[in-house]
């Protein structure tokens, strides 16, 4: 195993975003050039893997489409296999602002999970109707569940410790909303502390959002179950000596 104690991996999971990611990797790295960044292509259909590579990013390619969750469990085994002590998502969509990176970074000195928030008081992302109700609910039930007040619950732009990185590569569910909610859920379950902090989110450069009106209603739905499945799962403290790493 590599061990890289003081480098952060930067993690992009990435599907049928030949369009965006090669943007989002060089500004990654232009905002500093020590961080490493694993692009974990999602069996894209387009030319993502070859953006991703020339633009300077190691690529991850995966046979076939597993969703986020199946993503960023990959870019987490990998970040633990070369010894990483930390790790944060960015979507390869360039709505992560890399220059936010450190901000969310930070987050880490309190906590063994931060997330960039969007609804703490910077920026102007704004979400109206049944997918904001949605949001404000799941935050204050995780909150709940964190033992601390939560904002953003489904933001995919955290970091994560060491501490965390373990407990993720031993549970990050690919199911729906599961790369989110179950995750955080099941790692505060565990023992880990979750911290946020505030990030301006950007819009999307190429594709369009996917939540319309139906979709956002769809999506309070199933974010509900979602969560009422997730805190109902109770997940015990594993010691760190009973996690082991996935062989090379």
């Amino acid at each position: 195993m590599t061990e890289a104690p003081d480098r952060v991996l930067v993690i992009v999971p990435a599907w049928n975003e030949a369009k965006n990611v090669g943007t989002t990797v060089r500004e990654i790295r232009a905002e500093n050039p020590a961080f490493d960044v694993v692009v974990v292509d999602d069996g894209s259909a387009d030319d993502t893997s070859q953006v991703a590579k020339d633009a300077g990013a190691r690529v991850l390619r995966l046979p076939f489409n597993l969703g986020v969750g199946g993503a960023m469990r990959t870019g987490f085994t990998y970040a633990q296999r070369h010894g990483y002590a930390r790790a944060i998502q960015v979507d390869a969509d360039g709505q992560h602002n890399p220059a936010d990176i450190e901000r969310v970074l930070s987050g880490l000195e309190r906590g063994d999970i931060s997330i960039g928030a969007r609804f703490a008081d910077v920026g102007d992302y704004n979400v109206r109707g049944p997918r904001r109700w949605a949001m404000v609910f799941l935050a204050s039930v995780v909150s709940r569940v964190a033992k601390t007040r939560l904002t953003d619950v489904t933001s995919g732009f955290r970091a994560a410790n060491a501490r965390a990185i373990d407990q993720y590569v031993r549970y990050y569910p690919a199911e729906y909303l599961g790369d989110t909610l179950d995750s955080l859920v099941a790692a505060c379950h565990a023992g880990l502390v979750v911290v946020q902090v505030p990030v301006a989110m950007r819009p999307r450069v190429h594709g369009v959002p996917s939540k319309g009106p139906v979709g956002s209603s769809v999506y309070l739905l199933r974010s509900v179950f979602a969560l009422s499945l997730a805190v109902m799962r109770r997940m015990r403290p594993v010691a760190p000596e009973a996690m082991q790493e996935v062989p090379a």
